[in-house]
């Protein structure tokens, strides 16, 4: 039998390296590694980074630096960098930072139990690779017993559009989509331990081409349709979606699968056409609300979600304004807005940036007024019933925390007894970030 090592795994950044986290816990299990929440317990500290914001790297060494009196208190401590900046940096952090004992990318973390045998011997690993077995096979078929009733299931990796802002291209490589017999063994095996909604993960999902079980090419509609068969699973989203692979098949299925849930996150980035063709998104604004019309005749209750860049290089004040027009015709009831940041080796890093006080200026109107569409869509909800499925205890006594189906956080008086389940609440509040409401009864 293994011997018993604690493992600490810090996750930055989107609901993919969560699952990445999971998965490279549940691989080092065979190592006799368990996780803890404590680093000054572990006996292993796995940072799982991205690299989309700016600064990210400085925040990996930052992060290394609170951990180097650990090191002095625990020799034998190993120390792992994973994920993007470990794919984007990873020879560069080795020699920055020699107490990190291994580095691997979001595609070899597969290879990790053969990595920490290296560093235990005393040696250091480093695998940034894009290597072509499926790194999906050489994972644990069965997963652990997961946290709550909601998991992540990672259906495609990679990103083909090469937008002149993103690095997703270079350190998650290119699209790759996994075949269909392996996620459904996967949703229902978290199916079969308690899980009663999954969320597909993709850097562009709605690209999914998976092979079929009869070897034919699914896309992702199919797919939702398919894992809607599996019974005990009442839930299925998605994200993140490109806006030109948002197919005929996939929007009907908004409209005719219960499962999948009305929310839908649909990036735009930016609501200028000028602005946008220097991103090379390759689709205009007005072919995006065009989309949303097609997505809202077939859903009408669906809630909206977004991501926007402001002050992206050559960006001008009509530009912008561009982007506020786009928002108020569209109407988002959740959103995402950055500031510009220049991503080392993407086209846009080498154009001029827009001033820093411009970008900081209009980055507060734009949250302005998607802060007040949140507001209007939350408080338009007081009143109505939703289903919640309870996942985790409130913050005050005797309360339970769970998401609607609009992936609103509800939280409500309702016995302990009740995570795992789906109940319906008449909602009587809403907040900067939840809904509050009351259980009309305690069983689905």
């Amino acid at each position: 039998m293994s011997e018993t090592r604690k493992l600490y795994i810090k996750t930055y950044g989107c609901q993919m390296n969560v699952y990445d986290s999971e998965r490279m816990a549940e691989a080092l299990g065979a190592k006799g590694y368990v996780q803890t929440d404590r680093p000054d317990d572990a006996d292993m500290i796995l940072l799982n980074t991205c690299h989309i914001r700016e600064k990210a790297v400085e925040k990996v060494y930052s992060e290394l630096g609170r951990f180097r009196p650990l090191r002095h208190t625990k020799p034998d401590l190993k120390i792992g960098v994973a994920g993007c900046v470990a794919q984007a940096e990873g020879e560069e952090i080795m020699r920055r930072q020699p107490m990190v004992d291994l580095v691997v990318g979001p595609q070899t973390y597969h290879r990790l139990p053969a990595m920490v045998e290296a560093v235990q011997a005393g040696g250091t690993a480093r695998d940034t690779a894009f290597p072509e077995e499926d790194k999906f096979q050489h994972l644990p078929k069965v997963r652990k017993h997961p946290r709550g009733p909601a998991a992540f299931l990672t259906v495609q990796e990679g990103c083909n559009k090469f937008c002149a802002f993103c690095v997703v291209p270079y350190t998650r490589g290119a699209e790759v989509s996994r075949p269909v017999r392996q996620l459904l063994h996967e949703a229902r095996e978290l199916v079969a331990r308690g899980v009663r909604e999954i969320t597909l993960l993709g850097q562009n999902v709605n690209a999914y081409h998976g092979e079929g079980p009869e070897g034919q090419e699914w896309g992702l509609a199919r797919l939702i349709r398919t894992l809607a068969g599996i019974d005990g699973l009442d839930r299925i989203r998605f994200t993140t979606s490109h806006p030109d692979d948002m197919d005929e098949d996939l929007i009907a299925a908004h409209g005719d699968c219960d499962k999948l849930m009305p929310y839908l996150h649909l990036p735009v980035q930016a609501g200028s056409n000028r602005i946008l063709k220097a991103m090379n998104r390759k689709y205009t604004a007005e072919a995006y609300i065009r989309l949303i019309e097609r997505i809202r005749a077939a859903r009408p209750d669906l809630l909206l979600s977004g991501d926007f860049i402001v002050g992206f290089p050559g960006e001008t004040e009509a530009d912008f304004q561009a982007t506020l027009d786009l928002v108020k015709t569209v109407g988002y009831g959740q959103a995402y807005s950055f500031k510009y940041s220049a991503r080392p080796g993407t086209p846009a890093a080498e154009r001029t940036p827009v001033p820093p006080e411009q970008a900081d200026d209009r980055l507060r109107r734009l949250q302005a007024l998607l802060g007040a569409q949140q507001r209007t869509t939350q408080e338009a909800m007081v009143g109505r019933v939703v289903r919640v499925l309870f996942e985790k205890p409130g913050r005050l006594e005797g309360q339970q925390v769970g998401k609607s189906e609009y992936l609103h956080a509800v939280h409500a008086a309702a016995p302990k007894a009740i995570r795992g389940q789906i109940a319906p609440v008449r909602l009587t509040g809403s907040s900067a970030n939840s809904l509050a409401g009351e259980l009309i009864q305690t069983a689905p």
